[in-house]
């Protein structure tokens, strides 16, 4: 995407469209082609993952594509439903279509709010062992979720322990038919997948039949969860013809695109109408859990392929983008959506230029919608839920518990406690990861690192900024090293790590000043940044004096100070 020096305008559109390169053109055309390929049987797998009915899946495939390529600011990202983001619908939207809609409607006004008041920083807070935590056990739920789907069997309860305890119970059960056409279609996406990764682009100079076949090659691992598709469909619509089905079909799809009118607010009941108090207190702390793991999938994902491809993304705007397209989304039917790392790979992978390859995405969706519902019924549930596994299966990150070993090894308890978690409820982990990880912050901050060097004068030098949680421990350690001494020693504060200090963290020196005094203990200040003088000079500290180095210090202080 080109680079403009002029103000950027506000619309992030207007910073390519001027300048489009007809160049551009037939890799936008195939980029946006390759990702609808993808999209669109994807789009019904995880609608069934969700617990919706699976034309939900396609409702909520094309709004995002529009709006990104309208305010987006990553040329590659994609926008639409995924399988992090069906889970925790199925958590949070109690398989209601209604519920599910007016959920991506009060997401996309949370991040919308959110962009305008530019508090993307609040996702700093939701640390990686957290999010790895989270995304190993997902991917672990989701694919035994599908295990179901995989060998034919119906009535298998969706939480997860309840789910191993039925599926391991009823295996005898199994239909052949499904388990067969299922661990086929795993097997083929996996060999398409290891194909299209082990075989190298061909060059220019290549002989022609090698580069069509280098192409054929690469369409066929860009486009396998469609090919599968197809192809479980046929083998099920062949048995329909001769009179058999062996396969567990997902049934009609209603033709047509969704009518475009704002999200229902109640919902009727047989005894009666649930208020929309009643329907926001059903989705909980969903409201703030579905929100915030879109915002957090998309900017990371943003992130990553425009530090890869040599771009910069503004992470208010992907909000106001993310937002905006939620909103926009439920007046279509559409279930909460977000970034999509395959598909995002997908459209780099294929050469993409701008987000108007979205525009082509978004496209082939409603062409499905409109012409294409009556052959979806043809497919195997055993198909779309292979899709499902390969989808997520990659996102188990075995080799983090190893990193954080040797790295960080108190960074494996978040990540434990989130990981753990989320197989009883997935609220349950993020948040305890979240707490857990808070913990361990604020530890960090009430009990900084103190070097501490002893001579004629103690010598302390905190390891980080002055707070209120660590005034104690200061306090703690100066005293049990300058008091106990014989004689005891007057102290040089060196703060030349301590870049901001409190009020309270004021009080605890003016204390620790009387408390050395008591004793005929002097304290002096070194290495003060401006700031922190500014606050200790306006607190009017009794007895207070400061130096620019460790040595104007110890001379003020009668003796030289250590300088190890």
């Amino acid at each position: 995407m080109p680079r403009s020096r002029c103000p950027r305008p506000a619309l992030p559109i207007l910073r390519w469209l001027p300048r489009y390169s007809r160049a551009w053109l037939p890799l936008d055309l195939l980029a946006g082609l390759a990702v609808g390929l993808t999209t669109v049987p994807q789009a019904l797998a995880y609608a069934e993952l969700a617990g919706l009915p699976l034309q939900y899946g396609l409702y909520s495939s094309f709004m995002g594509c529009f709006v990104y390529c309208i305010l987006g600011t990553a040329k590659d990202v994609t926008l639409g439903p995924t399988a992090i983001m069906s889970l925790l619908v199925s958590s949070y939207a109690s398989h209601e279509p209604v519920h599910a809609v007016l959920l991506a409607f009060l997401s996309g006004c949370i991040q919308l709010a959110m962009g305008l008041l530019h508090l993307g920083f609040i996702l700093d807070f939701i640390s990686c062992p957290v999010i790895k935590g989270f995304t190993s056990a997902a991917s672990i739920t989701i694919s035994f979720n599908q295990i179901k789907n995989i060998l034919g069997l119906q009535g298998i309860p969706r939480q997860f322990f309840l789910q191993v305890y039925e599926t391991l119970r009823r295996i005898g059960e199994t239909r052949a038919g499904d388990a067969v056409l299922g661990l086929t279609c795993l097997a083929a996406l996996a060999g398409l997948r290891a194909m299209k990764s082990h075989v190298p682009r061909a060059g220019p100079a290549e002989a022609l039949a090698v580069r069509i076949s280098h192409l054929i090659v690469w369409i066929s691992g860009t486009a396998r969860n469609a090919l599968v598709v197809l192809f479980a469909g046929l083998v099920a619509y062949s048995f329909q013809v001769m009179g058999s089905q062996p396969f567990r079909l997902t049934g009609s799809i209603p033709q047509g695109l969704p009518a475009f009118r704002p999200p229902r607010f109640s919902l009727a009941a047989p005894n009666g109408t649930v208020p929309f108090q009643s329907l926001v207190q059903d989705m909980g702390v969903g409201l703030a859990v579905v929100p915030l793991m879109g915002l957090l999938e998309t900017i990371a994902i943003a992130k990553a392929f425009a530090s890869q491809n040599g771009y910069r993304i503004d992470p208010n705007q992907e909000l106001l983008a993310l937002g905006v397209a939620n909103v926009l989304g439920s007046f279509v039917s559409s279930y909460p959506i977000t970034g999509s790392f395959g598909r995002t790979a997908v459209n780099a992978q294929s050469g993409v230029c701008t987000p108007a390859g979205g525009l082509v995405t978004g496209a082939l969706v409603l062409l499905s919608l409109s012409y294409l519902t009556s052959v979806f019924c043809y497919i195997p549930r055993a198909a779309l839920a292979a899709l499902i596994i390969s989808a997520v299966l990659p996102m188990f990150d075995a080799a983090i518990f190893r990193t954080l070993w040797r790295v960080q090894r108190l960074d494996l308890v978040p990540l434990c406690v989130t990981f753990l978690l989320c197989f009883w409820e997935v609220q349950y982990g993020i948040v305890a990861g979240v707490l857990v990880s808070g913990i361990l912050l604020l530890y960090s901050i009430a009990r900084p690192p103190m070097k501490v060097s002893e001579g004629a004068v103690l010598l302390v030098q905190p390891g980080s900024s002055l707070h209120f949680p660590a005034v104690e421990h200061l306090r703690d350690c100066v005293c049990s090293h300058a008091l106990p001494a014989s004689p005891p020693r007057s102290v040089i504060l060196d703060c030349c790590h301590v870049s901001s200090i409190d009020y309270t963290a004021v009080l605890g020196l003016a204390e620790l000043l009387q408390e050395l005094r008591r004793h005929g203990l002097s304290l002096a200040f070194c290495g003060l940044k401006d700031p922190v003088l500014r606050v200790l000079l306006s607190a009017d500290l009794e007895g207070f004096q400061h130096f620019p180095s460790r040595e104007e210090a110890g001379e003020a202080l009668g003796c030289s100070a250590r300088t190890g």
